[in-house]
């Protein structure tokens, strides 16, 4: 057989199980038009099953999400459960991305057919509610239907083990062993389903708002703020809202034009606030009401960006670091106040300066390889984050980043903080000059091509860089192992003047980033440490 004849075959047989004829068609044309490159860009890979469960485009084939796979993943997800608890279950939520409903309800189906009671959503939530609703309901695992922040032509499928923690190994591992066991032996078509789900209880949701809403610090004085909300097309709107109300604060003023679900994200190209030009219209909003603080979620709602306005008028986004420390010197300073031990934890790729903070109040500082994966296991966690703009702050409740429960926490600080005559920036100054400026910046390549990153990494490790910007470099690879954890595909450079970079491909996107830190006394001077680091690193890639 030619190669187009063999991909025709591979396409033929997946036809055959699929249930959706949107795909079913999507292969029938390009079999018709006899299109080798486009059949095997759908078949001659998978997408793999990782410790971030699935995610990719939408379309036919195994390198697609559809529902084919999808129901490929819930039978591993079942059979992993099954092996492994009495009486196993998992709850189920889902976005307002294409098809998230779909595959939610295919997953709920195929793992009540195999044994597994399973609790379903029925509407849309945040990922942060699946991550609480599987510790309050005592669940095995949560599943999320979701690709977060990823492009419009995407989805995913995000998995909790029975902690409310994302996946880790071997549980990764084992679970894709059941999926490809099943891929290459058995038909999704030959499947025996069940409508015999229930609905997750309406007191789940309940109890994650009354929680979050009590996040606030109930005997600060504060002054009332305009704080505008952008839920970025997205499912947060609805949630902040009533965690607001319940909170006794005053009404968000929404972004109007993403202030409703909508999965095709018809303002922004990428619906994530780090991108050039998704908070154009926040901002804009600010603008024309007079807002002191910008508050934007992503599209599931598990991370958050946040702008205010300073003394000029203008509007300052904090980068993910910033918030990090914000937050970290929030939540210390109540465990101190309220005698509670614990840690200050970020992934590696995040400022180190919450170690600071850590010192300052009497508590554990740790870093974590890069992901809440990590992160949102550390044991008595007060507050962890890691830079991509995901923060824990209420870990007795989630153990996973939560931008529903950390903009209440925000807006709390700034209505304090004003109270005093005070801004965020004022606040984050005063914690540079108590324990350093710590200046932090990335440069990311998006590719097409995801061999450009494979090479770029490989040259990176193969002729380690013994100089940057005039300092001798110290390299270190992660790919061996960091402490107790599992090696990772990464690599850190240590400046003789203690400036940083690590190099990693992202975990979600077809993106290489550099993380970037340097470390000053003086506020402008380790911003330009920063700005001759990062053009030194950029002659490095290129």
């Amino acid at each position: 057989m030619s190669s187009l004849e063999t991909l025709i075959a591979r396409a033929r047989a997946w036809q055959s199980q699929d249930p959706d004829a949107e795909t079913k068609a999507e292969l029938e044309a390009l079999i018709l038009a006899g299109d080798e490159q486009g059949l095997a860009d759908r078949f001659s890979a998978r997408l793999s099953f990782g410790t971030a469960g699935l995610r990719g485009e939408l379309g036919a084939g195994p390198n697609r999400m559809n529902r084919v796979l999808v129901a490929q993943a819930a039978v591993g997800i079942a059979r992993y459960l099954k092996a492994n608890f009495d009486d196993p279950s998992c709850v189920i939520g889902f976005d307002a991305r294409k098809n998230s409903d779909v595959f939610a309800k295919d997953s709920a189906e195929i793992l009540v057919g195999l044994g597994v009671r399973a609790y379903l959503y029925d509407s849309l939530v945040a990922t942060p509610m699946v991550a609480f609703a599987v510790r309050e309901m005592g669940c095995s695992a949560g599943i999320m239907v979701t690709a977060s922040h990823n492009p419009p032509a995407d989805n995913g499928y995000k998995v909790f083990d029975f902690t409310g923690s994302q996946i880790i190994p071997p549980m990764d591992a084992l679970i894709a062993a059941e999926i490809g066991k099943f891929a290459d032996n058995e038909l999704v078509s030959s499947l025996v389903r069940s409508t015999d789900y229930s609905a997750v209880p309406e007191s789940i949701s309940v109890n994650y708002l009354q929680g979050v809403s009590g996040l606030m610090n109930r005997h600060s004085d504060r002054k009332s703020l305009k704080i505008v909300y952008s839920a970025m097309h997205g499912v947060g709107a609805e949630f902040i809202e009533k965690i607001f109300d319940l909170a006794g604060m005053d009404p968000l003023i929404p972004v109007a034009s993403q202030h409703k679900p909508d999965g095709t994200f018809p303002t922004v190209a990428f619906p994530n606030p780090e991108e050039p030009g998704a908070m154009d219209q926040s901002m804009e909003t600010a603008k024309a009401n007079g807002a002191d603080l910008v508050l934007a979620n992503d599209p599931d709602a598990d991370r958050l960006c946040v702008a205010y306005r300073d003394s000029t008028g203008n509007y300052i986004q904090l980068s993910g670091d910033e918030l990090g420390l914000l937050l970290a010197e929030e939540l210390a300073g109540r465990a101190k106040r309220e005698g509670v031990s614990g840690t200050l934890a970020c992934s590696i790729v995040s400022s180190s300066a919450i170690e600071k903070v850590a010192k300052h109040y009497g508590l554990e500082f740790t870093q974590t390889l890069t992901g809440f994966k990590w992160v949102g296991r550390v044991p008595n966690l007060v507050f962890g984050y890691e830079e991509a703009l995901g923060y824990c702050v209420d870990s007795k409740r989630v153990k996973d980043k939560d931008g529903l429960s950390a903009a209440l926490v925000v807006a709390d600080i700034a209505t304090t903080l004003a109270a005093s005559g005070y801004t965020i920036g004022d606040q984050l100054e005063k914690l540079g000059a108590r324990d350093g400026y710590f200046a932090t910046g990335q440069i990311s390549i998006r590719v097409k091509d995801l061999s450009i990153i494979e090479n770029l990494m490989k040259k990176l490790r193969s002729n380690p860089t013994q100089e940057l910007d005039g300092q001798e470099v110290q390299f270190t690879d992660f790919m061996d192992g960091w402490g107790n954890l599992p090696g990772t595909d990464a690599i850190q450079l240590d400046l003789a003047d203690g400036r940083r970079v690590i190099v990693r491909p992202s975990g979600t996107e077809p993106k290489l980033k550099c993380y970037l830190l340097a470390v000053s006394n003086e506020s402008q001077k380790s911003q330009s440490m920063l700005a001759t680091l990062k053009t030194a690193m950029q002659k490095v890639l290129d």
